[in-house]
């Protein structure tokens, strides 16, 4: 277990953070599987850049494209300080 109660798992050789993270993999294979969805990755990371120097990396818990729009999505139970920060120097 995590520090916060989560318990990790583990599918398809990717290591999930919680059981609310694994399910949402799991949802989204089958959206991939019925082409719903497209190229889906496990834990991309982002570099964070402020005036044009990296300070830190981003890394989302899926990317994919639906509708030819990407989709940067993270599961979360509570939103954290460091999270917070991340998201708005990632936006």
């Amino acid at each position: 277990m995590t520090k916060f109660g989560a318990i990790k798992q583990v599918i398809d050789g990717h290591t999930f953070a919680s059981t609310a993270e694994a399910n949402r993999y799991s949802q989204l294979k089958l959206l991939e599987r019925a082409r719903e969805i497209k190229a889906l990755a496990v834990h991309p990371a982002y570099p964070l850049c402020i005036n044009g120097v990296v300070i830190g990396k981003y890394t989302a818990d899926f990317c994919y494209f639906e509708g030819g729009r990407q989709i940067v999505e993270d599961v979360k139970g509570f939103e954290t300080a460091a999270w917070r920060l991340k998201k708005k120097l990632f936006l």
